[in-house]
């Protein structure tokens, strides 16, 4: 892959001798080989390769860019002249700029090449056991991939970084039919490093596929209450996406976000504590560096309830006048807790196990509202059954300080990891 690192290399010089003043280049190409069952079966193996090349170029503070998924030469010549036109018809903005120089570096995590005999192996074990471990589910389609993603960063600072990163990827997606009932669609997508595992392990996938088997009667709750909810590291990541858009860059320069005054300053319950992790150990996913060419690390955005970082970019950063982050955000973690799942649903006099959660996006006040799907309704400390047409609201500055329990258990899907939570206050509306 040395050759392409050349090419991104080459793709600088094409810009700036186009007259463009400052440019960057990335590059993405990737591998994929994937093993398909649809209705239970292995139906189709396949290995692909793309690529795609971002360049952006800045001239006298007028920024454009183009992408384009082919790297030969006419196709160059063309988006340069495109990115041309883009920026002589922009608006200058002091803020357009690109990464410092850093030092040159390569990043390698994960295997090049798949075990192709025991993603057979592997796959076709799951097929079985989901099978006769759970006849009533209907496995709609299973993928089970090996993916190598190489990526090369250079600008017209002498920003030089590349990096490989391998891993295996599996997404399921499931109903149950039990005679004439059927319950409502489920998922999972989970990434591991390596197939040690058996794949019913990864993730919370045996449970999900579980509940799914429980879910072909549903009932309705009657009227409306307010409660608490019970969030699953499943439902978890929707939650957490919701708070840390936030705390990027259009929340912050438009000045809409919520905690826009808040940093350093409590904005949750003293137990929660939330951080951004694109190169821990413990993920299969992440990255290396970001997409406007800085180094990535690791970093806590939430301490024990205190903010300690927004989410800004270069771009970001300058347009507002805070702290570029040290990521772009993502592979999110939230630190367990000390109380047993199974303490956690005793504890709740009325409320929902919220297993997926279906809503349009938040109110720029931190409103949201939405549906509880594959949810269940807890009652004096039992899980009594699964719910239909199950709405539940809140704020999710609201909801951040009604923690009541984290779980000690946490599930690592591979890109992240998150306990349960249960938070207090939420409103559970049924018919």
């Amino acid at each position: 892959m040395s050759g392409m690192n050349k090419v991104s290399k080459l793709y600088i010089e094409a810009v700036l001798e186009s007259g463009i003043q400052k440019a960057q280049s990335n590059l993405l190409f990737t591998r994929k080989t994937e093993l398909n069952a649809e209705s239970g079966n292995i139906s189709l193996l396949r290995t692909t390769e793309d690529v795609s090349l971002s360049l952006t170029g800045i001239t006298e503070g007028r920024k454009g860019s183009v992408s384009i998924n082919k790297t030969d030469r006419n196709s160059i010549e063309k988006s340069i002249a495109e990115l041309v036109e883009i920026i002589d018809a922009g608006q200058a903005d002091p803020a357009n700029e690109i990464a410092e120089f850093q030092q040159s570096e390569e990043f390698s995590r994960g295997s090049e090449e798949p075990d192709m005999d025991l993603m057979y192996t592997r796959l076709n074990a799951f097929l079985q056991r989901s099978s006769s471990r759970y006849p009533n589910l209907l496995l709609e389609q299973v993928i089970l991939d090996h993916t190598a993603r190489y990526r090369f960063f250079n600008n017209s600072n002498g920003v030089d970084f590349t990096s490989m990163r391998g891993a295996y990827n599996l997404m399921v997606m499931f109903t149950s039919k039990d005679g004439s009932n059927t319950s409502s669609f489920n998922y999972a997508a989970v990434s591991f490093p390596d197939l040690s595992e058996e794949l019913h392990l990864a993730g919370g996938l045996d449970r999900l596929m579980q509940q799914s088997t429980e879910q072909t009667e549903t009932q309705m709750i009657e009227g409306s209450f307010v409660g608490d909810v019970i969030i699953t590291p499943e439902c978890m990541g929707g939650f957490v996406h919701t708070l840390t858009g936030y705390l990027g860059d259009h929340s912050l320069v438009t000045q809409v976000s919520i905690y826009k005054d808040m940093l350093g300053e409590i904005i949750a319950d003293e137990r929660l504590s939330l951080h951004s992790r694109p190169v821990s150990d413990e993920l299969a996913g992440g990255y290396f560096f970001t997409s406007d060419g800085f180094k990535a690390g690791n970093s806590t955005i939430i301490d024990r309830g205190v903010l300690k970082t927004f989410l800004l970019s270069l771009y970001g950063s300058l347009k507002t006048g805070g702290s570029r982050a040290v990521n772009s955000g993502g592979n999110y973690m939230i630190d367990p807790g000390d109380t047993d799942f199974s303490e956690m649903v005793k504890s709740v006099k009325k409320g929902i196990l919220l297993c997926r959660f279906s809503g349009g996006n938040p109110s720029s006040s931190g409103e949201f509202s939405g549906v509880a799907k594959n949810s269940y309704y807890i009652e004096n400390g039992v899980v009594k059954y699964p719910v239909s047409e199950t709405m539940i609201a809140g704020n999710i500055k609201d909801l951040l300080n009604s923690v009541k329990h984290i779980s000690k258990q946490t599930v690592n899907d591979g890109n992240s990891v998150f306990p349960w939570i249960t938070f207090s206050g939420v409103t559970v509306s049924g018919k």
